[in-house]
């Protein structure tokens, strides 16, 4: 099954809330209508209720309650409130999905994305934009699982999804990875160009025929996250330390594997989109 023929499985492609549209939206858009994004996910009592128990907590180290959606605004600024709605939103869009743990998938992303937010710094990045991208470098599995769940059996029997050759086999198998997929439903969503970019090379950074530091920071943060889940002993993370990428952003080895804080520690406060 190629992409084309994958997308046009009806179960693939979740339906986002409108508010999440409008947010999608306002990465282009360079007068933004805060007053009416505000509005739009005020009247989601749900997903509103979501946002400011994350606004409230640790991460964002408000000195007290953020009570209303223009609380939030006001405090932690429009552009943090627009990544962690997106964030939700992401998590609340594909609910259970058949063959994948939903909950290790959900951690890793997070993990991926607030590493990526942490090294975003030394590559010039926004904080913001390395967060989102790292949070949806893997998604293009979940289309994959829903939209051609037999095809993917034989993948799984071999490999697991954390398994660091599951994009080459992936690719054997179909002619295209979870990164080709994750990037075209950032299309479909019309996120800007710099996200499908980045997702897709994200994969293998060093392949891609100009280097994007934002895929490489999302790479090694996947990386980062991956060894954690597979539990990589030090000795194992610094003979597997992808140090040719790292010296294009520039990245110092100590960064991530001695300096980095605690993954748990750096997503204080935001395992809340592991359970929207």
């Amino acid at each position: 099954m190629n992409i084309e023929t994958l997308f046009q499985q009806p179960q693939a492609l979740p339906t986002i809330p409108g508010v999440m549209q409008a947010l999608i939206a306002s990465f282009n858009d360079s007068e933004v209508a805060v007053a009416r994004l505000v509005h739009l996910i005020s009247a989601d009592q749900v997903l509103s209720a979501h946002l400011l128990r994350m606004a409230n907590s640790a991460y964002f180290e408000v000195p007290y309650t953020v009570g209303t959606v223009g609380d939030a605004v006001a405090k932690l600024g429009f552009t943090n409130v627009r990544t962690l709605v997106i964030s939700i939103g992401l998590a609340g869009s594909f609910k259970a999905v058949p063959g994948i743990h939903a909950l290790q998938f959900w951690r890793h992303s997070l993990h991926t994305a607030v590493v990526s937010r942490h090294l975003s710094a030394r590559a010039a990045i926004k904080p913001d934009l390395a967060f989102t991208v790292g949070l949806m470098h893997a998604i293009g599995a979940l289309v994959m699982y829903l939209g051609m769940p037999q095809e993917m059996e034989p993948v799984d029997a071999a490999l697991g999804l954390l398994d660091p050759n599951r994009l080459a086999a992936e690719q054997a198998a179909f002619g295209y990875t979870h990164a080709d997929v994750g990037a075209e439903l950032a299309r479909r969503w019309k996120f800007p160009g710099q996200f499908s970019t980045a997702i897709a090379g994200a994969a293998n950074p060093l392949a891609q025929p100009n280097f994007d530091p934002l895929a490489a920071v999302v790479h090694i943060a996947a990386w980062r996250s991956r060894a954690q889940e597979n539990q990589l002993k030090p000795a194992a993370m610094e003979a597997e330390w992808p140090g040719a990428l790292a010296t294009k952003i520039p990245l110092p080895r100590a960064a991530v594997l001695q300096d980095l804080p605690s993954l748990a520690e750096l997503s204080l406060g935001l395992d809340g989109l592991l359970t929207p």
